[in-house]
């Protein structure tokens, strides 16, 4: 299971992977707090009156789009976007939105998901939300308070028999040192590199970095993420940075997806290569027999 903020994020952090679990037969799950309503148009190509006027209703399709295209089950749990404050000092974020939701309110129906699901391995953004919006800081306290509760008899009693997920990760796709990589690869083939000027600005910070403990190769679904990206075409420009980066070049240089375990209830060897590490499912060890006497 997968918790994203806004409709676009699911294909933007761990795509690749998903699709490959997916293949795999693996079934995924996606949970979108928000509808996006609020989310600026990142699309030149898309700046138009019937947009603007129609953007949760757009966004929601976009959303069945990647879905598809990605394979996964999907849910939304309804809030509303709380939009970006912009500004110095920043406005107030608009009432009812996402972000002000109490904590134990807005992480019920995420708990209920949990307990019907019943998934194996949990995904979320870390305490900073990835980058610091609003909606996803609070998609990040959601997921971890609905991750513990889920398995507590005590907790939202009304909402389904308890649920333990046995591991629970944070994305780490945008770390330094991936982004470096393909900066400096992109300089070594002789093309203009679309992370130059942000690496300017990168703070380092090594133990930050140093949190990554599981990377999935994946990089022969990078193509099928790059779909559902497109499937976004309010929120990402196919002429745009998302796209400078030359396929090849990426799955050459960094052929993974990264994540942080945070908790798991099971053995396992860091560093990883496998969201499933560790995790027996029970009957799965019978079916493989089952499938190979009848290959």
């Amino acid at each position: 299971m997968h918790v994203h903020a806004h409709p676009d994020d699911e294909s933007s952090k761990g795509a690749a992977s998903t699709a490959m679990y997916v293949a795999e037969g693996v079934d995924v799950h996606v949970v979108t707090c928000t509808g996006g309503e609020r989310g600026s148009i990142l699309n030149p190509k898309m700046e138009r009156p019937d947009v603007l006027e129609n953007m949760a209703e757009i966004r929601r399709q976009e959303m069945e789009r990647a879905r598809d295209i990605l394979g996964v089950r999907q849910d939304w749990l309804g809030f509303v976007d709380s939009g970006w404050p912009e500004g110095d000092p920043k406005p107030p974020l608009p009432e009812g939105c996402f972000a002000l939701v109490p904590l134990e309110e807005a992480a019920a129906p995420l708990v209920r998901l949990i307990r019907e699901f019943k998934p194996h391995v949990m995904t979320t953004y870390d305490e900073r939300g990835g980058y610091p919006h609003p909606d996803h800081i609070k998609c990040h306290e959601i997921s971890v308070e609905a991750f513990a509760a889920a398995a507590d008899p005590e907790r939202y009693p009304e909402l389904g028999e308890p649920w333990q997920v046995e591991k629970l990760y944070y994305h780490h796709t945008f770390n330094k040192a991936r982004i470096q990589a393909i900066h400096d690869a992109m300089i070594a083939h002789g093309l203009e590199s679309p992370w130059e000027e942000r690496l300017k600005e990168w703070k380092d910070e090594p133990e930050w970095e140093a949190r990554v403990t599981t990377r999935v190769p994946c990089s022969d679904y990078f193509g099928v993420r790059d779909q559902a990206l497109l499937a976004h075409a309010t929120q990402i420009d196919p002429d745009g940075f998302w796209f400078a980066v030359p396929r090849e070049i990426q799955a050459e240089v960094w052929p993974t997806e990264d994540f942080e375990l945070v908790t798991s209830h099971v053995d396992t060897e860091i560093p990883e290569d496998d969201l499933f590490a560790g995790i027996v499912v029970p009957g799965a060890a019978d079916a493989a027999e089952d499938s190979a006497a009848s290959a």
